[in-house]
């Protein structure tokens, strides 16, 4: 990444399984032609940011990407989280640490534009305090600004700026008074430490209060960044979500 300014050392690794509750075996969902996972595959190849690894609960799911000419790992399926996932496969294949940066790539986000992907490692490049980066969007709907399953962020952004510090998340409006309100977007680019770190960690107390894992970080004491972006990416948990990737890719 020294070409665009970074000094960082970023891998992409995308952390899937077959196990979803709402759309079961959804990494293996056709969509044009091709398993949901393949897209994303090529969505962070398309990054060029670093090399790419999808890090598989499923045999299933690690052929599929083999099929295509990436480079898959299969993980435990018990593992609880993404993250979780996404450091198991890290030790695996880079067990020398030639990368600093862990850009984990949700496996249900086949329409990602690759810049978003690479949006996620300003936060981290501009302030060496920075240990995990994340992304946010502006909520415009006042319905999404009170619906319970948008996540939001007490989003500490300085006027001008698009980069800001993650205060806390909630299920509920947050914060109080005048300003923009901010949806959280559940991508995450950890520094390697900080990725070793936050898996170690046992689940705190307001994230099983509010059932977000991010908060487990920040009751820890961790600083997680935020770039806000335009556009929301497209993540798939329904079949309403696939019907309306497909129709996008049908759009192309």
């Amino acid at each position: 990444m020294e070409d665009r300014g970074f000094s960082l050392r970023p891998i992409v690794i995308i952390p899937t399984r077959l196990g979803s509750t709402r759309l079961p075996g959804k990494a293996l969902t056709d969509i044009n032609g091709e398993p949901m996972i393949a897209h994303v595959w090529r969505r962070g190849v398309e990054a060029d940011i670093g090399p790419v690894v999808v890090a598989c609960g499923d045999q299933q799911i690690a052929d599929i990407v083999n099929d295509v000419g990436g480079r898959a790992v299969l993980t435990d399926p018990a593992l609880p989280s993404g993250s979780d996932r996404a450091y198991a496969a890290l030790c695996e294949v880079d067990p020398d640490e030639k990368h600093d940066v862990v850009v984990v790539l949700q496996g249900d986000l086949p329409t990602i534009d690759p810049a978003t992907i690479e949006a996620t490692l300003t936060p981290l490049a501009r302030d060496a305090e920075c240990e995990i980066a994340t992304l946010a969007t502006v909520i415009e709907d006042p319905l999404e600004l009170h619906a319970p399953q948008v996540v939001k962020i007490a989003l500490a952004v300085q006027p001008g700026d698009t980069i800001g510090r993650a205060v806390y998340f909630s299920r509920m409006v947050i914060p109080a008074g005048r300003g923009e309100h901010y949806h959280h977007i559940g991508m995450y680019t950890y520094r390697r430490e900080a990725l070793a770190k936050y898996v170690s960690l046992p689940r705190g107390i307001l994230e099983r209060r509010e059932n977000l894992e991010q908060l487990r970080a920040i009751e820890y004491g961790m600083r997680i960044d935020a770039t806000v972006i335009q556009t929301e990416p497209l993540g798939v948990d329904t079949l309403a979500d696939l019907e309306r990737a497909r129709t996008l890719f049908a759009r192309r």
